[in-house]
């Protein structure tokens, strides 16, 4: 069974950096695509940065670009993610999933079949 477990959120004042974890079992990162997505209540789930766990190739979200960094540690099944000059509006409960296939085009949550429990992350002003 696939089990993904995030860890790492917290609270911080903005400016600030988090390094979230995603561990990973019941499946190897071989060839497959993790995703970090992130959700405020009363809103859609947001696609926040992936990585191609095979070739290591990562994607992100406009609004991550240049402040996120997402990499893997594949001995221990474990993919990273670090956000720095953090905002308020980064607050959400942030979600590791993964799909046992490639990474497709954009974020769409229904690609992924297998989620974790999430991560709560606060920044304050």
């Amino acid at each position: 069974q696939v089990q993904l477990v995030e860890s790492g959120g917290g609270s911080v004042q903005a400016g600030g950096s988090l390094t979230l974890s995603c561990a990973a079992s019941g499946f190897t990162y071989s060839s497959n695509c993790v995703a970090w997505f992130r959700q405020v209540p009363g809103k859609a789930r947001e696609g926040v940065a992936k990585i191609l766990t095979g070739g290591g190739l990562t994607y992100y979200a406009d609004s991550m670009k240049g402040r996120s960094i997402i990499a893997q540690d594949k001995p221990k099944n474990t993919v990273y993610l670090q956000i720095n000059a953090l905002k308020p509006e980064d607050t959400a409960v942030y979600y590791c999933a993964a799909r046992a296939q490639t990474c497709v085009l954009g974020f769409y949550e229904g690609d992924y079949n297998n989620w974790g429990q999430g991560t709560q992350v606060t920044v304050s002003s």
